[in-house]
């Protein structure tokens, strides 16, 4: 029985909920078991660190509420965020995010093409005009007005701004679209950027690459059930999914701890488990919840530490994407007991001309006083002597 069906069984506000209309009309709507839509339910209420209570306005909201209308834009990206989405289970993730929400615009899912899907995104905007959820995968170029990135006619950044006017929320998803990602690497021809810097204001961003699509639902589930995003921090990250480090639940942590490293992949320290520090990890100066919901719910494991590779801090600025996936991470918090080895030595400045002459200096004065000493040392071994 796993922590959640014990929750369940025990929790007074979900045996009220057991027998309700709404998880009635959860399973007539969803497709899925009541018992199974309640345990996803509860899942979402303890990702978002919300109290047991909250369950009841959660699953109202989920199964009453009206489906808020969502413009998605896609610019400079791989569709990996749309793929992520759609490649879900138990119970079906794109089932659930098409249910609760009506997509109204999506370039890739759309079954109308040229004037038709234009005109679908407009009316929708105008009759959902202050109402719907802008999200916008993919980074956005903006070098010669941004004429390397084209849609209806209208460059990425004409669209953006249009269509971020008037939206309830707008939400960056994954890393190109919240940072400028891939595409923004140097040299950068384009001039892509991130979907806060086009807009000249903060926006709730879920990076990742592809960022989890759990991330994603429980967003949009906190707006439909409170009516408003998430606590975010200070980059616009939801808090109760970008509020702690990798590195402090990460399942080889203790190996860091102890100080044990794999040293290159395939040795009996990267078979064995160890921590992957050594080999560039970036967990510990990573902010994601990775290791709690794990992706694809194909068990334990099933992210990247899990299987052997090291964290490229795909939900940081200036990490992923910037930094070299071989550079080690900067320990932001913790560090191994100072009775283990460090693990890393900090590399120190080669020798100077000046560093070297100071160091010819002393040591020719180490020689010429241990010549004296030895001397010394002679001349009373001499006088010691008898005649």
């Amino acid at each position: 029985m796993t922590a959640i069906d014990l929750w369940l069984k025990k929790s007074p506000v979900a045996k009220d909920y057991e027998e309700s209309d709404s998880l009635r009309e959860a399973e007539r709507r969803f497709g899925v078991p009541r018992r199974d839509f309640m345990k996803f339910a509860a899942a979402l209420v303890a990702s978002m660190g919300l109290p047991s209570s909250a369950l009841g306005a959660v699953v109202n909201a989920m199964t009453q509420s009206k489906r808020p209308s969502v413009i998605w834009l896609q610019f400079q990206e791989c569709t990996g965020c749309t793929e992520s989405l759609l490649r879900s289970e138990h119970p079906t993730l794109d089932k659930l995010i098409l249910d609760l929400i009506s997509l109204d615009y999506h370039e890739t899912l759309a079954a109308a093409a040229g004037h038709q899907v234009e005109a679908a995104r407009k009316t929708a905007m105008e009759t959902n005009k202050g109402k719907y959820i802008l999200v916008v995968e993919g980074a956005i170029p903006m070098k010669d007005n941004g004429i390397y990135c084209k849609i209806g006619g209208k460059t990425a950044i004409e669209l953006t701004k249009e269509c971020a006017a008037d939206a309830a929320a707008v939400i960056a998803i994954g890393s190109c679209s919240s940072w400028g990602g891939m595409p923004s690497t140097a040299p950068n021809p384009t001039g892509a950027s991130s979907l806060a810097t086009v807009l000249g204001k903060p926006v709730v961003t879920i990076p990742g690459c592809p960022p989890n699509p759990y991330n994603f639902l429980s967003t949009v589930v906190h707006f439909l059930t409170f009516g408003k995003v998430p606590d975010l921090d200070a980059k616009g990250r939801p808090l109760f999914a970008y509020g702690r480090l990798i590195h402090e639940n990460c399942e080889r942590r203790a190996h860091f701890d102890a100080g044990r490293f794999a040293k290159q992949f395939g040795d009996d320290g990267h078979r064995q488990g160890w921590c992957l520090y050594k080999l560039g990890c970036k967990g510990p100066e990573t902010y994601a919840n990775c290791p709690q919901i794990l992706f694809n719910d194909c068990g334990g494991g099933a992210w990247p530490v899990g299987t052997g590779h090291p964290c490229i801090g795909c939900t940081e600025e200036g990490i992923g994407f910037t930094k070299p996936i071989h550079s080690l991470a900067v320990l932001k918090t913790v560090t191994p007991p100072t009775q283990f080895a460090r693990p890393a030595e900090d590399q120190g400045q080669g020798a100077t001309i000046v560093t070297a002459g100071a160091a010819a200096v002393l040591g020719g004065l180490a020689i010429g006083a241990g010549m004296k000493l030895a001397d010394n040392l002679g001349k009373r071994d001499d006088a010691k002597k008898p005649d």
